[in-house]
């Protein structure tokens, strides 16, 4: 079965997009599960999103610690079922948002203790992109890792963490309808 990711930072449209294949795989008739981390349904999912609105040294540690244990528990929760596509929003570049050298790390040993997905998509936009989308909602206060420089310090990372890999890093400041056609034709068999 095909396992798909998304990644990039917060705002860059990751979820949009995964939302939206899943609306075209449903049309053609396949099964999929859907994983966007930090996740709503489990303690692990639940306890991340409540350290991300932290400020602290701890809330931070605490907030990346708890990512890892609810990809994790998707993992050995989803992957094993039989679906057509296991899609994950949020994955191995979770650990961009972990201070350097560490993010690197923590990236190579996940990297080979996890399953490794077919597509790996970035979906890559600017900072001040981010920062603007993010505060434009009113629906959230700020999360710790959504303010301008620790935008621009993770997209660093995060682009330096998908070169190490086979990520496809797709402009997500295109447009919407553009990005999932990129996304759709590059899930076509070769």
């Amino acid at each position: 079965m095909p396992f798909i990711v998304f990644d990039g930072l917060d705002a860059s449209g990751k979820t949009t997009q995964a939302y939206r294949l899943t609306r075209f795989l449903q049309r053609e008739g396949k099964t999929f599960c859907l994983r966007v981390h930090p996740s709503d349904d489990n303690f692990l999912g639940i306890h991340g999103k409540r350290f991300l609105q932290g400020r602290s040294k701890s809330a931070h540690f605490a907030s990346a610690l708890f990512y890892m244990l609810d990809v994790l528990y998707s993992i050995f929760k989803y992957s094993w079922r039989d679906y057509d596509y296991i899609i994950f929003v949020r994955y191995l570049l979770g650990t961009a948002y972990l201070p350097s050298p560490m993010d690197k790390v923590v990236y190579h040993f996940f990297a080979l203790i996890v399953p490794k997905p077919e597509k790996l998509f970035f979906i890559d936009i600017k900072p001040e992109v981010a920062y603007e989308r993010i505060t434009k909602r009113a629906d959230k206060a700020l999360e710790m890792f959504e303010k301008l420089e620790s935008l621009q310090k993770i997209r660093r990372r995060g682009i330096e963490l998908a070169s190490l890999g086979k990520w496809l890093i797709i402009d997500g400041e295109k447009p919407v309808n553009d990005v999932e056609l990129m996304i759709r034709n590059s899930l076509k068999p070769e």
